[in-house]
């Protein structure tokens, strides 16, 4: 099992309707996606101050490699992903992507 979390760097606040969009579209592949087992997100609060560049993110858990695999290639984390490009400063460089292996 491993923990899929991204943390997303923001153009400007603007962006988060944006962020709000892409945020549900990746919530609703819990249902559609076999090992996908949760999904959250949230403001970033940054209580250690070791991530001030990055306002918000998400974690999601999944059963193996093959079901984050499927995660990835599904058309809905295409189109949310590229959503999250656009909003994030500098684009794909402003998503820190970090894949824990648990349990």
């Amino acid at each position: 099992m491993f923990k899929h979390c991204v943390l997303l760097s923001l153009r400007s606040q603007d962006e988060m309707p944006a962020i709000e969009e892409a945020m549900a579209v990746l919530a609703g592949l819990v249902d559609q996606v076999d090992g996908m087992i949760d999904f959250a997100w949230g403001p970033n609060r940054d209580f250690e101050a070791k991530s001030q560049a990055y306002q918000c993110g998400f974690v999601t858990t999944f059963t193996d490699r093959e079901a984050h695999l499927a995660y990835e290639r599904h058309p809905d984390h295409v189109r949310a992903g590229g959503m999250l490009v656009a909003a994030c400063q500098g684009g794909y460089e402003g998503i820190f992507v970090c894949d824990l292996e648990v349990g």
